[in-house]
């Protein structure tokens, strides 16, 4: 049976997330463990995690896309897909400086990443899909260097 502070709790989590962050804030800075909404604060580290995964993934198949679209329509070339790369790029970076703990599941995931981007390089480039080689042409470290362009 939940008591009444447990109420109070889960009610402040849903009803003002902001404040619900800062009273538990406070709530560990000053040791106040017992009045922590222990449940709830354990969902979103965990959810924090996996914000930085889905993150990593969504930037790693946005340079593998652009690296496809620069290789296989040489004459469609534009700034902005250079661009992406470069700003994608950088987030990837900062992803693992910032979480080295993520290289590991950056190898994990290439290949699947590698598949998505070739699925969506087939939609927005109406190349058939004998075009895109099956496998990744390109190594993780070219993938991440930022003066690599295929040719």
């Amino acid at each position: 049976m939940t008591t009444e502070l447990e109420e109070r709790r889960k009610n402040l989590y849903e009803t003002d997330f902001v404040k619900w962050i800062e009273t538990t804030a406070e709530q560990l800075k000053t040791q106040d463990y017992t009045n922590v909404d222990w449940e709830n604060l354990i969902d979103e580290i965990e959810a924090m995690g996996r914000s930085e995964r889905r993150s990593l993934t969504s930037n790693l198949v946005v340079v593998l896309l652009h690296l496809l679209k620069w290789q296989y329509q040489p004459e469609r070339r534009i700034g902005s897909w250079k661009g992406s790369i470069v700003e994608h790029r950088q987030r990837i970076q900062n992803e693992l400086k910032d979480s080295p703990s993520l290289k590991p599941y950056l190898e994990q995931i290439f290949a699947e990443c590698y598949i998505n981007a070739v699925e969506r390089a087939i939609a927005e480039t109406d190349l058939p899909a004998e075009t895109f080689p099956r496998s990744c042409l390109y190594s993780i470290s070219a993938t991440l260097d930022s003066h690599y362009l295929p040719i």
